[in-house]
């Protein structure tokens, strides 16, 4: 583990549009981590990937070199001491955006040059996440999603931050998001 002033959170934003729920409950989350905390945000809206192709089976031919978004993505992810992946909650699960991003995870596994798996080792993930429903638990399938892959990874997971609203700005209507949003990600600093 790095020191505390070491730390760097890489906000993965995957819904489809800008200034939503999750996003705006990041924002609140983030802002409470302490001073001087380094952040970057990337919304993956404006790096689009092509579809993902799985070159393992039949073919067994090697993945190109990651270039363009999909280079600029790797590297973020694996300069990154916190991976913050905020999504929406899009029927049950995370965004296609998100899932992408995940995808191309089977890629750069294969790309002996990134030791992508060992980099990973030790990251924490986190899961910010908004939901129309009122039973939080339905948003178990997104945050499964998210937590089998850090464990998959070898990550440390974080936990899940999950708040309610349906239209934009509702979740600033979430008291107890909001106040859980305040020690959400800081928890690391002190646990």
């Amino acid at each position: 583990m790095t020191n505390d002033d070491e730390r760097s959170f890489l906000f993965v934003l995957g819904s489809s549009r800008a200034g939503g729920n999750a996003e705006t409950l990041a924002c609140e989350a983030a802002r409470h981590l302490p001073a001087g905390t380094a952040q970057r945000w990337l919304r993956l809206r404006d790096l689009p990937l092509p579809p993902f192709e799985d070159h393992r089976h039949p073919r067994g031919y090697p993945y190109p070199e990651p270039a363009g978004n999909e280079r600029l993505l790797l590297d973020a992810t694996i300069g990154a001491t916190d991976l913050v992946i905020v999504s929406p909650l899009y029927w049950y699960s995370v965004s296609a955006d998100t899932k992408l991003y995940l995808d191309y995870w089977s890629a750069w596994l294969h790309l002996p040059e990134t030791a992508f798996r060992k980099r990973m080792n030790g990251i924490t993930m986190w899961a910010i996440t908004v939901t129309s429903h009122e039973e939080t638990e339905k948003a178990d399938p997104l945050v499964g999603t998210l937590r089998n892959s850090a464990e998959y990874m070898d990550m440390h997971w974080g936990g899940a931050l999950i708040g309610h609203g349906n239209r934009p700005g509702d979740v600033l209507n979430d008291e107890a998001a909001l106040a859980e949003a305040r020690t959400f990600l800081s928890s690391c600093y002190t646990g």
